[in-house]
This record gives structure tokens, C-alpha cells and sequence, in this order.
């Protein structure tokens, strides 16, 4: 199967699939009661190439695979950092197949081109993934219960 990466406002036909996974993903955010919305957020990453937000969609035979985002809002327990790398999307069945991977690098590549100097990353769950992608770690904060790592990758250089 080839895997390729598009950015996401290249297929409106795909954003709902892109919504029903956020919400299954984060049912607390985006599920009845939570305060995200699924297809605004959507929308807002199906943003022209050279901007951010921006979203990047990866396909297996021409069917979604799995999402990336570069996000513009900060992360609460460092505002001052950005852009952010997040709303990352495999399907369980998908996952460990290279995917995630292709989709960061696919991210920052964007971000590069869009003159960031860098790019950072706050996960509960994906620690392996960052630092098999070379990025390092930042802190570890403490988030609506959680222990959330922050990880940076410097974009000067393709690395």
C-alpha cells in the first residue's frame, strides 16, 4: 500500500471522517458535554498550505489513514511556546505501521516551509513515537490529570 500525505483542505469529502475521529478519540472534549467542536476544528485546519493552522491528512489507497494538525493555540502551561504539533490521528488497527511517523515529518516539513523555527508537542501517549522522530524532551506538566510531556524539535535543518 503507498502512503501519502495531502493537506487536508484538498479533500472536503474527508472532514467528517476527520470529526468522527476526534470525537471518538476525545470523548471528553469533543463528546455530548464537552466543550470542543469536532467539524469547527475541522474547518479550521483545512487551511491553504502556507498557513497555520493547517492540517495534513494521510492516505492508503486513496482512503484517510490518519490526521495531523499544526495548531496555533497555545498550550496552557507554556504559552509562550508555538506552533504546536496535535490533534495526531491513527486508527487503532493502523497504528505502528509508520503512519504517526510519516505524519510529523510531513508536519514539520510544512512547518518549516512556513518559516517556524521550531515546533513543539505536548502528548500523554506518544512519548515513544516523538523521541523515535528525534525530539526532545522539554517538561512534564501536570494536566486535567494527567501527566503531559512537552517535546520540541528545532526546524533549521532537516534532521
Amino acid at each position: 500500500m503507498s502512503l501519502k500525505l495531502e493537506p487536508l483542505a484538498q479533500y472536503p469529502q474527508y472532514h467528517a471522517v476527520v470529526a468522527d475521529w476526534f470525537s471518538t478519540e476525545w470523548p471528553d472534549y469533543y463528546g455530548p458535554g464537552g466543550v470542543g467542536d469536532a467539524p469547527a476544528d475541522v474547518a479550521r485546519y483545512a487551511q491553504p498550505a502556507n498557513t497555520a493552522p493547517y492540517g495534513l491528512l494521510a492516505l492508503q489507497d486513496d482512503q484517510p489513514c490518519g490526521f495531523a494538525a499544526l495548531k496555533t493555540e497555545t498550550f496552557p502551561s507554556h504559552p509562550e511556546l508555538g506552533p504546536w504539533l496535535g490533534a495526531a490521528y491513527v486508527p487503532p488497527p493502523l497504528r505502528r505501521g509508520g503512519i504517526g511517523a510519516a505524519l510529523i515529518t510531513g508536519l514539520e516539513d510544512a512547518a518549516r516551509q512556513m518559516g517556524y523555527p521550531q515546533l513543539y508537542c505536548a502528548t500523554a501517549t506518544t512519548d515513544s513515537l516523538m523521541l523515535r522522530c528525534h525530539w526532545t524532551l522539554l517538561d512534564t506538566v501536570q494536566h486535567q490529570g494527567h501527566a503531559i510531556r512537552v517535546y520540541f524539535k528545532p526546524l533549521s535543518s532537516r534532521s
